[in-house]
């Protein structure tokens, strides 16, 4: 994995293999949900490191002893509608209790600009760590516009997790919100001019649920 400032770009051979079958037009819908949820799971594993952990007690058949846990239901996922609902069971595959907020933005097919239609948390969500989650990160707009939102909302320790990157994008979001660590399992060449990543896997969410 390199580092680039708050920005986390994944060279790991299992996750290029399995990208490389995503961005397959020939790839159907389920094996394309199916793929999704895996690269999100494997991306959670190293983007959460730095989870927090408490002390407990076990008790083994030989002898008591303290363990660390992550205590139950400190994770918030955040996907961006609609696409970023692909990546929701991957990260339960990691934390099942972890409770799920919805954001929803859509874009202006003519300025590219995003604009908000939905916000709704689960209680306490700024006292935990908040994953927001969408498969493409191309200009960048509704993943600032989001980390916005939810520091409005008096949330702290936020951590943007996505598939494929631009690098408008990523620039973008890593200088609106040094403090937000990005995490992209693919950094593509540009965008084209419809605001599309290119080569990229086109539109994430019509590959996931069918539409077009």
């Amino acid at each position: 994995m390199t580092k680039l400032n708050n920005v986390f770009i994944f060279d790991h051979p299992l996750i290029r293999h399995k990208v490389a079958i995503l961005r397959d037009e020939k790839t159907g819908m389920k094996e394309f949900r199916e793929l999704i949820e895996e690269i999100t799971t494997l991306m959670t594993y190293e983007s959460m490191r730095d989870v927090e952990t408490v002390p407990v007690q076990v008790k083994t058949p030989l002898e008591v002893t303290t363990q660390y846990k992550v205590p139950e239901q400190s994770v918030v996922i955040v996907p961006i509608l609609r696409a970023g609902l692909g990546m929701v069971n991957g990260v339960h595959t990691l934390f099942p209790t972890a409770k799920v907020g919805h954001i929803g933005m859509y874009r202006d097919e003519e300025t590219l600009e995003p604009h908000e239609y939905y916000f709704k948390l689960p209680e306490g969500t700024e006292e935990k760590t908040v994953f927001v989650v969408d498969p493409m990160l191309a200009t960048g707009g509704s993943a600032c516009d989001a980390i916005t939102a939810l520091k409005a909302r008096g949330c702290k320790k936020i951590k943007l997790m996505s598939i494929i990157g631009a690098p408008e994008g990523v620039e973008k979001v890593a200088k609106a919100h040094p403090d937000v660590p990005v995490y992209v399992s693919t950094l593509d060449r540009c965008l084209n001019e419809n605001g599309y990543i290119l080569p990229g896997l086109g539109d994430a969410g019509d590959r996931l649920f069918g539409t077009k």
